[in-house]
């Protein structure tokens, strides 16, 4: 596996806060959801962005990768530096460097399934007579909000250990289509016997274990079963009420925002939140009131005019404190 610049796919600098790593994110997320882009190879571009995400804005996994990045860079100095000697390196670094890219190829096993994520509870022995249960294997398994919402069949590939009749340990990559139950929620296991690794001396596979992981939406986020959507709206629209066509994980409605709303203030959408195994959880639409960012002459007159005739003060209750 090529070594991926994960801070050049979220378009960040590498010592970008927590807060640039969800904007950025947020902000790509939005421009390559495969139910709402054009763009060329959306999904793929968004399959791509999220596995950044997913370790840019974890500490520990963040830590763990700019390590293998910063030996990448340290290499391909190394290989531009030998290459400037000797006048033949052309294009060196741009091959790939073979152990860093098995570092983070490790790397991404571990973090998305493979190699690095096998449970090792169950043993196995290189020329053993007794038969003996394969290891059992859990790995982690990204799956969308809207795929939550009914029973979803999804496929899925992930490398499987595999030891020969002389007891060396190689890998075979497998694959499944899984059934997602609706409801399904982050860090729910799903059990699929047998297909983990395989038994020795007759003995049973091991299991496959899958742990729901919900991919980050570029609009909702997840409280629960229920769902927050900001929507930002224009001063005159909170103050004078409007209806809006509001995204929800099933398509899009129409909301009626109440005149004289507030930032902050939320709307309740019943039943439009995610399904849990007993009910279905609510969308919070969460009210944001934003001004233009410029205004031309006629419409600072009509503020003006406004100021002047609404006799209005946001801060008349600091006088009572």
């Amino acid at each position: 596996m090529k070594f991926v610049d994960y801070y050049a796919v979220l378009g960040i600098s590498p010592d970008a806060d927590d807060k640039a790593v969800k904007v950025a994110y947020k902000k790509l997320a939005r421009k390559y959801h495969p139910d709402v882009s054009k763009e060329p190879q959306a999904e793929d571009r968004f399959k791509e962005i999220g596995e950044a995400y997913e370790v840019i804005h974890n500490k520990e996994e963040r830590a763990k990768y700019d390590v293998l990045r910063r030996n990448q860079q340290n290499r391909a100095q190394q290989q531009a530096n030998y290459g400037s000697n000797y006048g033949s390196s052309q294009n060196h670094y741009q091959q790939g460097d073979p152990q860093t890219d098995q570092e983070f190829s490790d790397f991404v096993n571990s973090m998305f399934g493979g190699a690095g994520g096998f449970n090792h509870g169950g043993q196995s022995r290189a020329g053993g007579a007794r038969a003996q249960k394969g290891q059992d294997v859990e790995i982690e398994f990204p799956v969308f909000l809207e795929e939550t919402l009914v029973d979803t069949v999804k496929p899925i590939e992930f490398m499987l250990p595999q030891r020969d009749s002389s007891g060396r340990v190689s890998e075979v990559k497998k694959s499944l289509k899984v059934k997602i139950p609706a409801g399904s929620v982050n860090g729910e296991r799903i059990r699929l016997k047998g297909q983990g690794g395989l038994g020795s001396a007759n003995g049973p596979n091991g299991d496959l274990y899958l742990q729901i992981r919900l991919v980050p939406h570029p609009l909702f986020d997840v409280d629960g079963h229920n769902l927050n959507i900001v929507v930002p709206l224009a001063p005159w629209e909170a103050a004078l009420g409007t209806k809006i066509n509001l995204p929800t994980l099933a398509g899009k409605i129409q909301l009626t925002i109440p005149a004289n709303s507030q930032s902050g203030q939320r709307l309740r959408i019943k039943g439009k939140g995610l399904m849990s195994k007993k009910a279905k959880g609510d969308l919070f639409a969460v009210i944001k009131i934003v001004n233009p960012a410029s205004s031309d002459d006629v419409s600072k007159k009509l503020w003006q005019e406004l100021a002047e005739k609404a006799h209005f003060d946001p801060r008349s209750n600091w006088s009572k404190s």
